[in-house]
């Protein structure tokens, strides 16, 4: 069995009957056509609407908030201006919005090509780039990035993609709370636990109306840096993103194994912590209690303030008062990890260096021999892609 480890593979031997049975929807081949040209289609042919261009003018200012963490993302925004400029939007009248702390490698590559489009990186402590926007019924005061509310027409332009607090990342939530003032970001960035939905989702629907319906492009990401298709459409679309992202990575077993092998895939340079976290958590839910967990990627990511807090412990519970009083960014990371590790026990391949791998409560592994050993030791084994974009139900 050859495994994608980044951009490398490695191979592991496994017996059939050791492997658990993985219940999950028929994943399609390779992506049809290119980033672009997936925009271009579902801009043309959006779900339950008509192609984007005929709810435009030529006058129109369009503000496109763009999830700067996608893959290629500077050619799908490329083919969101391609089809803007089927309205007559000159690239001039656009302005693209990433949130706080995004990346800024799609500039260059955007420009290359629309050098006229206008970039900005959302700053929610400057007033001057915030403008309120309406109340809501829950009687909070919304302030928003001023470009979006004065704008006269918003494409989100997100990865479908699970998260740690708000269950579904992207779509209404790329506007609110991500492009919302730093108290509504502050509010919102928790209470995590494990079963309570987030509770900022009802407010970021109604947002999303209030801002005047924008037009949802919702990503969903394939194997690696692959785009497999895109979803566009009103903001009635945002379910039918939710349920094709389901349909690619959620899936289920009838038992747990006795060992997990967890991949990541694709450029080494996007995976964080969060990513490494996300995919040791599916890991552990697939696995018995103080089962084996081998995560395999080729990433180094940079270590927030709570990763570094989980080096100084003594064990993998982190203080969650310490973590609720501080709210460092990676604080949902760390408190995926640290319940992974209580569950399991782990095994990491990574760029990383051993001792640092060695204080996340984790055994460095460095090649292939290593972790077909792991699977020859257990009675059971469960194999599982791209870990880091997965979600599992456990039927046992």
């Amino acid at each position: 069995m050859n495994l994608t480890v980044g951009l490398g593979s490695w191979s592991v031997s496994i017996p059939a009957e050791k492997l658990v049975a993985v219940d999950r929807t028929s994943i399609s081949g390779n992506p049809s056509a290119s980033p672009r040209e997936l925009v271009r289609a579902a801009l043309e042919a959006p779900f339950g609407f008509e192609p984007m261009r005929r709810a435009l003018t030529p006058d129109d200012r369009v503000a496109i908030v763009l999830d700067a963490e996608l893959p290629h993302a500077a050619e799908l925004l490329a083919g969101t201006l391609d089809h803007l400029g089927t309205a007559g939007i000159a690239p001039s009248a656009v302005t693209v919005i990433a949130p706080p702390g995004a990346r800024q490698d799609w500039v260059e590559a955007l420009h290359a090509e629309f050098s006229e489009v206008t970039t900005e990186t959302h700053d929610p402590t400057d007033r001057n780039k915030l403008a309120y926007l309406a109340t809501t019924n829950s009687e909070r005061r919304v302030y928003l990035n001023r470009t979006v509310v004065e704008s006269d027409f918003t494409v989100v332009l997100t990865g479908r993609r699970y998260d740690p607090v708000r269950n579904y990342a992207g779509a209404q939530v790329a506007l609110y709370p991500d492009l919302a003032d730093r108290e509504i970001r502050a509010a919102n960035f928790g209470p995590f636990t494990k079963a309570a939905p987030w509770e900022g989702r009802e407010d970021a629907e109604e947002v999303a109306w209030l801002l005047g319906m924008p037009f949802l492009i919702q990503v969903i990401e394939g194997e690696g840096d692959a785009i497999q298709e895109v979803v566009a459409g009103l903001l009635p679309s945002s379910e039918e993103g939710v349920r094709r992202q389901d349909s690619r990575w959620k899936f289920s077993i009838a038992e747990r194994a006795d060992a997990a092998i967890a991949t990541i895939s694709g450029d080494p340079a996007r995976i964080t912590f969060q990513d490494l976290a996300m995919a040791a958590a599916c890991a552990a839910r697939c696995v018995n209690k103080r089962g084996r967990v081998a995560l395999l990627t080729e990433a180094a990511p940079v270590m927030g303030q709570a990763a570094d807090w989980i080096r100084r412990l003594d064990d993998p519970r982190i203080p969650l008062k310490l973590l609720m009083r501080e709210k460092p960014a990676d604080w949902a990371a760390a408190k995926l990890w640290c319940a992974a590790a209580r569950h399991a026990s782990l095994f990491l391949a990574s760029r990383l260096p051993d001792d640092l791998v060695e204080e996340m409560f984790a055994t460095p592994i460095h090649s292939p021999s290593e972790v077909q050993r792991l699977v020859e030791s257990a009675g059971s084994a469960i194999v599982i892609p791209d870990a880091h974009k997965s979600k599992v139900e456990v039927h046992a």
